[in-house]
This record gives structure tokens, C-alpha cells and sequence, in this order.
């Protein structure tokens, strides 16, 4: 995947002026999602993205690929069942980077082991044959065999359950790697920056600017699919300035500890506090991640920024549960996610993650809300609605089955370098060839042949590219990531031919961005 040869592509397509079957605005879970469904049915995709793919809301999760166990309290079965089906075919299709994680409910209180017992027992029904375990009640003993970092006192016992856990950005960027297997041209660094018409005012496509170059290109398409997240309303409002906005939006952020803070390789599910969600505290790349908050959002960023109360709020709700109750000094890294809600009525907390697609009067296909874990089943319903609206040849959706870039069934055997699975081999070579298979910083694992991989094979532009979406540093150990940077920097500039200049700006912007991603 080579960003020079999709320059090439958009190029040599604009001078032909030769329309593509479908253009999607947004690299993120949603946009990358449609692209390859849409190239693995055989149709021409281009794809553009205003940043880095996965800038935004797609690399900010919970790391869950799950059905809801709060979306059933609601009564949304039909959502829990969706992304329970949705969840194994996300393991059974991308097994490198999705597997099953064991979470316990602690009981307290007499009332809980039935009644999150039988709610629970309802969830592995729904799963069906894509259920990842079974879930049942524990003893005192068993629950803090579990978690052996629990809270004893007043603890009756609990209930287990199993769901799935990924790592967000990574499968962005192998769902990016598979839309271009399939032929699909994608470009990160190049807004949109206007839509096209025809002479009856419908939109045909749409004029991009790579960042890089300020080269601008024309991509006419038979549709334009608009699946920017919690930017979807300002690409709405340049087909229609007054358009009605569809979304709400809300912001949840999540804490990064040491993983000594949770102990074993059991996730913590507290399901019900006092803003009316639930609290996770889970296990991740030898971390211990705790989140969400849900807070109502006026205008949404690219670099949102926790609240002090949300801080406070995942530190106390925390410290309830884990015999170390852990203090703003032991924050690792902290990042914040915005939320695309369809708007309703009442608390954000509470509003639908359904998906919403919709057609405004211009002819702009608008695909938004939903889930990471529904992602596929969305790109699916959003294709066949542009095979509609662009009277395109009919084509069976191919990616239930569709085998995710990297696919390895033993991925676990590639250690350190799992997250990469086939492709693993190649990051190896590359250490050796290169002599860059030392640690990076020996907080984390990371080696620097993984940053000539990440800009050779990747797509990643700049030093943040790296450490925060194709490796995970700057989410797990803000501080250590921004001692990587420089080497980081220095590697990609002998990659991508860049000068001193430029590494000089590179570790001042990322230093600068990691900062936010600290407590101080």
C-alpha cells in the first residue's frame, strides 16, 4: 500500500475523466468498511481522508468487539444480536488481531448474581453459534482467582462472560491494506474540499486537495458516500448549507494504568454507575485500560481533551473495585473518543448506536452512527444503497467470509509482532536487513523496523502515524512515546527522503501532542 501510487491513480483516472464507481469521503472504521466491501464486489473505489486514516473516533475504543451488554438492558435486541453475529465473524475473518476475553461481573450485593446472572445467560442465547463462551455464576474464591486485584471486602462472588477484544487501528489499517488488495484507491492527508454536479444539481462526485503537495484532484463517481463520523454534518452542509443536522455527539475517555493495576488476563465489568454506563477495566498489549465516560459534546475536534471531572469519575468509580486504587501519578496515557449518535430524545448515554443511512436531496449517500463492531454489517447495508442510488450492476456482498489482510490462525506464535500477522515476516526481515530489531524505549516493545515498515508498507506520513496508529505507544505510555519520537522521526526521513528540517518539526509536533495525552 503506497501512497505514491495512489497519487498516480487519481491522477491518471482525473485526465481521463474517467468516473469512479464509488468515491467515500472518511478513512475511519465506517469509510474503510464500504471500501472494501464495495472493491471486494469488483466495483472502482477511491477513498479520501482529510488526515491519517483512524485519526479520529476509529482508533479511540474501548478495544471491545462486542455485542452490548447495555444495549439489552435497553431493549435494543435487535442491535445485541446484529453485533453478536457481527463479533464472530470479526474474529473468524481477522483472527490476528480479534480474540476472546473472559470479563467478570463482581456481586456485592444479594440481587446481583441473578439478575446479572439471567442477564447474561440472555446474552449467550442471543450469540448463537457465533457465542464466544459460556457465561456462569462464581464463587467468591473464583471470581478473585479471576481478578486477583478485586476488591474482597463485602464481594459475594460474580459472574463471568466472554466477549471479544481487537485493537482498533491496527484493523483499520489492515481493512485499508484489504480495500487496496482489492484494487481500491486510498488517500490519507487529502480533504475534500467541494462536491461536483450535474446539470440536474445531483451529486457526482467531488474535488480533494493532497496536504502534501497542494496538488488538487477531480474524482467523479457515480456515487458519493459520506462516512466522515462525527464530521458527518459538515460534509452535509457542503451539499446543503441549511441542511438539518442528524447527529449528536459525545465524548468518552479512558485511562491507560500499568498492568499490575488489574493482574491476570480477566477483564473487570462493572455494569452499572452513576452516569448510567457501564465501567470496564480490561487488559490490553500488557496495559490496563479503564473507560468510558459519556459527556454531551457542543462542536466535535480532532484532538478532544478530557475533563478533570471525567478523569476524577474513572479514578474513584475504579479505585471502588481494585484493591490499588489508582491515583492521577499512575496514569500511563489518557485519550478521549467522540461518540456519532443519531439524534433523539433524552441523554446521549441512552441514545441508539444503530446506524442511520440517509439520502439527502443532492444525491449524497450519508452513512453514520453505528458501532466498530457492526462496521462490516454497515458497509454491507451501505453498499447495496449505492448500488441503488448509482444504478450500478448488481454484486453480491463478498466479506462475510473476506479474509482481513494479515490473516493468521496462530498469530499468538508471532509474539511481539501479532498485531502484523502474515506480515510479521516481513517486519523481521527488515529488523535484521537493517539492524533495527532493538526496542524503541524500554517501557514498551515496539523496534524501529516496525516504523520502516509502518512508512514503506503503511502509508504512515508522519511520526504520530506511528506511534499512535500503527503502533500503539502513544495510547499506552504517552511519555514514553515522546521519547521514541526522535528516532522514530530519524527513521522515517532516510524511508520517505525527508530532511533535518523536518525531523526537527516532526518531535516538537508529536512532544506537543503527547503532552495531551498525559495528566499532569
Amino acid at each position: 500500500m503506497h501512497r505514491d501510487e495512489m497519487v498516480k491513480q487519481l491522477r491518471e483516472r482525473a485526465v481521463r475523466q474517467e468516473p469512479w464507481d464509488i468515491a467515500v469521503i472518511g478513512g475511519g472504521a465506517t469509510g474503510m468498511g464500504v471500501a472494501v466491501d464495495a472493491a471486494a464486489r469488483g466495483f472502482d473505489v477511491a477513498l479520501v481522508e482529510a488526515h491519517d486514516f483512524g485519526k479520529g473516533t476509529s482508533s479511540r475504543s474501548t478495544k471491545l468487539a462486542h455485542g452490548g451488554v447495555r444495549y439489552l438492558e435497553q431493549g435494543n435486541v435487535a442491535l445485541v444480536m446484529s453485533a453478536l453475529k457481527e463479533r464472530g465473524l470479526m474474529r473468524q475473518n481477522a483472527p490476528h488481531l480479534v480474540h476472546d476475553l473472559a470479563f467478570v461481573v463482581p456481586n456485592y450485593s444479594w440481587w446481583e448474581a441473578p439478575f446479572y446472572g439471567i442477564g447474561l445467560k440472555l446474552y449467550d442465547v442471543l450469540a448463537g453459534k457465533y457465542g464466544f463462551g459460556s457465561s456462569k455464576l462464581l464463587s467468591k474464591e473464583e471470581t478473585l482467582e479471576l481478578l486477583p486485584a478485586l476488591e474482597p471486602e463485602e464481594l459475594r462472588g460474580g459472574v463471568i462472560y466472554y466477549d471479544g477484544q481487537f485493537d482498533d487501528s491496527r484493523l483499520l489499517i489492515h481493512l485499508a491494506m484489504t480495500a487496496a488488495d482489492h484494487g481500491a484507491t486510498l488517500m490519507n492527508y487529502c480533504p475534500a474540499i467541494g462536491l461536483l454536479r450535474d446539470n440536474d444539481g445531483y451529486v457526482n462526485g467531488l474535488t480533494a486537495r493532497d496536504q502534501e503537495t497542494g496538488e488538487e484532484f477531480t474524482i467523479r463517481a457515480n456515487v458519493v458516500v459520506n462516512a466522515t463520523g462525527v464530521f458527518t454534518d459538515t460534509v452535509r452542509r457542503m451539499a446543503d448549507a441549511q441542511t438539518e443536522p442528524l447527529l449528536v455527539t459525545s465524548q468518552g475517555i479512558h485511562l491507560v494504568f500499568d498492568r499490575s493495576f488489574l493482574k491476570g488476563e480477566t477483564a473487570l465489568m462493572v455494569p452499572r454507575t452513576s452516569d448510567g454506563r457501564v465501567l470496564f477495566v480490561i487488559p490490553w498489549h500488557d496495559h490496563a485500560v479503564a473507560g468510558t465516560t459519556d459527556t454531551p459534546v457542543d462542536v466535535p475536534s480532532l484532538e478532544p481533551k478530557a475533563l478533570e471531572e471525567e478523569i476524577s469519575f474513572i479514578l474513584e468509580t475504579a479505585g471502588k473495585y481494585l484493591t490499588r486504587r489508582p491515583t492521577r501519578a499512575d496514569v500511563l496515557a489518557v485519550y478521549v473518543g467522540l461518540r456519532p449518535l443519531v439524534k433523539g430524545d433524552g441523554k446521549t448515554s441512552a441514545l441508539s448506536r444503530d446506524h442511520v443511512i440517509h439520502v439527502d436531496p443532492s444525491g449524497l449517500l450519508t452513512i453514520t452512527g453505528g458501532k466498530w463492531t457492526t462496521y462490516r454489517h454497515m458497509a454491507e447495508d451501505c453498499v447495496d444503497h449505492a448500488i441503488t442510488l448509482g444504478h450500478l450492476n448488481e454484486a453480491q456482498c463478498m466479506t462475510k467470509t473476506l479474509r482481513i489482510h494479515g490473516y493468521h490462525q496462530n498469530a499468538d506464535s508471532l509474539g511481539p509482532l501479532s498485531v502484523y500477522g502474515a506480515d510479521a515476516d516481513a517486519i523481521r526481515k527488515i529488523a535484521v536487513e537493517a539492524q533495527q530489531d532493538d526496542q524503541l524505549n524500554p517501557n514498551l516493545p515496539y523496534i524501529g523496523a516496525e516504523a520502516v515498515w509502518a512508512a514503506r508498507e503503511e502509508m504512515a506520513r508522519t511520526v504520530e502515524d506511528v506511534l499512535a496508529r500503527r503502533t500503539r505507544a502513544l495510547f499506552l505510555n504517552a511519555r514514553a512515546a515522546a521519547e521514541m519520537a526522535e528516532p522514530v522521526a530519524r527513521l522515517m526521513a532516510k524511508e520517505l527522503g525527508y530532511d533535518e528540517a523536518w525531523i526537527k518539526a516532526q518531535v516538537a509536533d508529536f512532544r506537543a501532542l503527547a503532552k495531551q495525552y498525559t495528566v499532569s
